[in-house]
């Protein structure tokens, strides 16, 4: 697999035993418009986020709005929020997570990807999953028992256009004799990072994906599957989690779960104490959810990245390490 390190979005948002802070974007608290986007005010919200020195920003990706979900999803398409956001933008990384491979065709996925990457300066961190809504398989007329399959489909064929012209592929989906995907991305390939297990072992994500993204558990539980992660890895690669707060105008209260969800409410002093503990698991990004309904999202962002991000800042000087070890 590709070392991405020269990678602006993988560079500034993955090392090895640091942990980074990235936020779930568009930032919405409860009293928005479920089904309306402010989009100039979710590109303040962009760039201030950028400015407080998180390393990300990521979309989910919602093909259908099912009602009994227990969640909209997110409104628009994440590749063109996310290409929007990018001209607002500067350095901070645009992720998704995560693209359901299952549903999208693959020539048309590498072709989003590779362009968005291009776009964004080098800024596309690719979540990849096989969904999990059960109205999108039958409204896409895809049979769900083969989106394992179609998962490990979809990485191979964007894989084999990112790095080849012209090629040849022989798939289920695909069956490329004649002409060619382009833009092919700078680095003839893109991060992708694998979300859950999507089918498949942890032997084979940590052979065909560039990073792992799994929903937050219990602390003991997390530990443990990242100690089995790296050791399916081999060198290192990135482990990635969500984490739901709502960061309460106390600094010193203390945490208080978020029912149903893998969460709390707590000052801005525990959830640094918390974050340490997971950069000591092993941990290298977390994705906040923020559902502060009763603060302003501005002043959320603000004292996040006044007292919680500088524990945890974005690595804004790799380009520059990169440049000393090419002249040592």
């Amino acid at each position: 697999m590709k070392d991405f390190q020269s990678h602006n979005g993988f560079a500034r948002t993955f090392k090895e035993n640091k942990l980074t802070l990235g936020i779930s974007f568009p930032l919405e608290s409860a009293r928005d418009n479920p089904f309306a986007m402010d989009i100039a005010s979710q590109m303040t919200l962009a760039k201030q986020a950028e400015e407080a020195g998180f390393a990300s920003l990521f979309v989910r990706d919602s093909p259908l709005f099912d009602p009994n979900f227990g969640d909209k999803g997110v409104i628009h398409d994440p590749f063109q929020l996310l290409a929007y956001t990018s001209a607002y933008t500067k350095e901070i990384a645009l992720g998704i997570a995560s693209v359901i491979t299952t549903l999208r065709h693959p020539l048309h996925l590498a072709k989003s990807v590779a362009s968005l990457d291009d776009l964004s300066d080098q800024r596309l961190l690719l979540g990849a999953a096989t969904g999990d809504r059960p109205i999108e398989f039958p409204a896409f007329k895809v049979e769900r028992q083969e989106r394992d399959e179609l998962f490990r489909e979809s990485i191979w064929v964007m894989r084999k256009i990112w790095e080849e012209s012209f090629p040849q592929i022989h798939s289920k989906r695909v069956e490329l004799v004649e002409g060619d995907v382009i833009p092919k991305p700078h680095l003839m390939g893109i991060p992708i990072l694998g979300t859950g297990y999507s089918g498949q072992t942890i032997e084979w994500l940590a052979e065909h994906t560039d990073g792992w993204m799994f929903y937050a558990q219990e602390a003991n539980r997390q530990k443990e599957l990242i100690k089995i992660w790296r050791n399916a890895t081999g060198r290192f690669k990135p482990f990635s989690q969500p984490l739901v707060i709502n960061l309460s105008e106390n600094p010193k209260a203390s945490p208080r779960p978020i029912p149903i969800k893998v969460g709390f409410t707590s000052g801005h002093q525990f959830l640094v104490d918390y974050l340490h503990a997971l950069q000591r698991m092993g941990v290298n990004h977390v994705i906040l959810s923020l559902t502060n309904g009763n603060r302003p999202i501005t002043e959320v962002i603000q004292e996040l990245g006044e007292y919680v991000v500088p524990h945890f800042p974005a690595h804004t000087n790799y380009m520059r390490e990169i440049a000393v070890d090419k002249t040592r």
